[in-house]
């Protein structure tokens, strides 16, 4: 059986995708703290986080969940915004700052952030691939369009 071609998503696609994340994500994030991190804490199957960042242009703190790896004492996200053209606005939040938080079910810890290496990558893409099949197809969306940064937390200190 021949692979699924996956293209970009259309404009419209990528303003109601983006419409349903924000909104899913502010419930996922209310329920995940408010019991810490007992429900909501997978997606689809995958373990969920929530990442703590304040904003660089407002100031104001932005909780974001997202699905991770953990490899040691460093957590390991993606930056995929669900496949779609322009990186997470969280994400260069994240470049600003000089650390952030990263509350993993009741656990919540400081971290610092570097992005993975080409050589990180390759080993860490089908870590995250069998962790969460669907990167694989959002890799196929932005293939030509935008890269996906491998985040790598270190904790802080």
């Amino acid at each position: 059986m021949p692979e699924t071609e996956f293209k970009p998503y259309t404009e419209k696609q990528e303003k109601f995708g983006t419409w349903i994340i924000n909104r899913l994500g502010r419930m996922q994030t209310f329920v995940y703290e408010l019991t810490g991190g007992r429900l909501w804490n997978k997606f689809l199957g995958s373990p969920v986080a929530i990442l703590t960042v304040v904003g660089r242009k407002t100031g104001k703190v932005r909780k974001i969940p997202l699905l991770y790896l953990k490899q040691g004492d460093n957590v390991i996200m993606t930056a995929s915004k669900g496949g779609m053209s322009k990186l997470p606005v969280w994400y260069h939040n994240v470049k600003a700052a000089n650390s952030v938080k990263i509350q993993v079910s009741s656990d919540k810890k400081e971290y610092t952030m570097r992005e993975a290496t080409p050589v990180e990558e390759e080993d860490l893409w089908p870590k995250l691939e069998q962790m969460y099949p669907d990167y694989k197809e959002y890799r196929a969306r932005t293939e030509g369009v935008r890269n996906i940064p491998v985040l790598i937390f270190t904790p802080f200190g």
